[in-house]
C-alpha cells in the first residue's frame, strides 16, 4: 500500500514538474520600429537616436517603465528595406499599457529633441512598420557568450 501510494505522489509531482516546465511562457512585451535611413543621412538619424530615443529609455529605464531597450543596426537590403531596429521591452501588460502615458511624462522632462545639422526626423528616417505587442516565449533572457 505504501508503494502505490509513493508511486501516485512521484507521479503527481513529475506532472506538476512537467506542467511548470511548459508554463514558463514571459509576460514580457517589446515593441519594435524598423527604421530606414533616407538620403544618406546616417550621421543625423545615429545623432538623433543617441540623443534622444536612448536617452529617454535611459531615463524610462531608471523610473523602471520599461525593462529593456536596444538599437541594432543592420545591413539595408531590397528583401529588408530598413537600416535600424529599436526594440523596447516591458516587463509586462500593465507597465505596456501605460507606455504612451510614460514616455509623454518623459518627453517633457527632457525638453526639445536634439538634432544634427538642424534636420528634422523626417529628413533623415522613414519608419517603415511598427510592431506592437510582441510577446516573449522564453521567461528568462539567456546571453550567450563567445
Amino acid at each position: 500500500m505504501k508503494f502505490i501510494n509513493s508511486k501516485k505522489i512521484f507521479i503527481l509531482l513529475f506532472l506538476i514538474t512537467i506542467h511548470f516546465s511548459f508554463a514558463q511562457k514571459s509576460e514580457r512585451i517589446s515593441t519594435v520600429d524598423f527604421v530606414q535611413i533616407v538620403d544618406g543621412n546616417r550621421s543625423e538619424a545615429m545623432f538623433y537616436y543617441q540623443y534622444n530615443w536612448k536617452v529617454l529609455r535611459l531615463m524610462a529605464l531608471e523610473k523602471k517603465y520599461i525593462t529593456s531597450f536596444e538599437i541594432m543596426e543592420t545591413p539595408y537590403s531590397e528583401e529588408a528595406p530598413f537600416h535600424l531596429m529599436l526594440i523596447t521591452t516591458y516587463k509586462d501588460k500593465a507597465q505596456y499599457e501605460q507606455r504612451e502615458k510614460h514616455f509623454q511624462e518623459l518627453i517633457k522632462l527632457n525638453g526639445e529633441p536634439q538634432l544634427l545639422n538642424d534636420k528634422k526626423p523626417a529628413e533623415f528616417r522613414k519608419n517603415l512598420f511598427h510592431k506592437e505587442n510582441v510577446t516573449h516565449q522564453a521567461k528568462e533572457i539567456y546571453i550567450r557568450k563567445g
